[in-house]
C-alpha cells in the first residue's frame, strides 16, 4: 500500500520569497514544495502540497483527508494559527496525526502570535527554523508512517 503525506500551507505563504524576507527568508513556496515532494519520492512516500488563502478551502481539504487515504499531515496554518477554531475542529474530526510548522519563531514575535489553536492537538510543533522546519516535520512524518507500515506487516 502506498503512503500519503499532505503538506498544507495557510494564507500568504504563496508570497514566500518576496514577503518580508527578513522574517520569512528568500525561499519560495514552490521551492519548499518541490524539495519536500522529491524528498518523499526518494523514500517511496507520496507527498502532496496545497496552499490556500481561504479558511473554508483549508477546512474542505482537511475534511477530505480520510477518503483520500492521508496517513500524516504537515501543516503551516500561518495566520489561521491564531484565529481558526474551524480548522482546529477539522483536524480533530479527521484524527490524522499532524505536525504544526512555522517558518518564524512565533514565540519571539507579537504577543497575539504566541497562541496556537492547534499545538495541543499536534504530535509536535516546529517553529523558527525556516524552510528546514518543513523538512524536519516531513522526516518525522515519514519515520512515523514507515513504522506504522512495518507494524502492519
Amino acid at each position: 500500500m502506498s503512503k500519503l503525506i499532505w503538506i498544507l500551507h495557510g494564507p500568504n505563504l504563496n508570497l514566500l520569497g518576496t514577503r518580508e524576507p527578513g522574517v520569512y527568508g528568500s525561499t519560495t513556496l514552490s521551492q519548499i514544495n518541490e524539495d519536500l515532494e522529491r524528498y518523499g519520492l526518494d523514500r517511496g512516500i507520496k507527498v502532496d502540497s496545497f496552499q490556500t488563502n481561504h479558511e473554508g478551502a483549508l477546512v474542505d481539504r482537511i475534511q477530505s483527508a480520510g477518503p483520500a487515504g492521508v496517513d500524516f499531515i504537515v501543516i503551516n496554518p500561518a495566520a489561521f494559527t491564531h484565529t481558526s477554531v474551524a480548522i482546529r475542529d477539522a483536524l480533530a474530526a479527521v484524527a490524522v496525526p499532524f505536525v504544526e510548522v512555522h517558518l518564524s519563531n512565533i514565540h519571539r514575535r507579537e504577543a497575539f502570535r504566541r497562541h496556537s489553536y492547534f499545538s495541543d492537538l499536534a504530535v509536535g510543533v516546529i517553529a523558527g527554523l525556516g524552510p528546514a522546519g518543513y523538512r524536519l516535520a516531513l522526516d518525522y512524518a515519514i519515520t512515523t508512517v514507515e513504522a506504522d507500515k512495518a507494524a502492519q506487516g
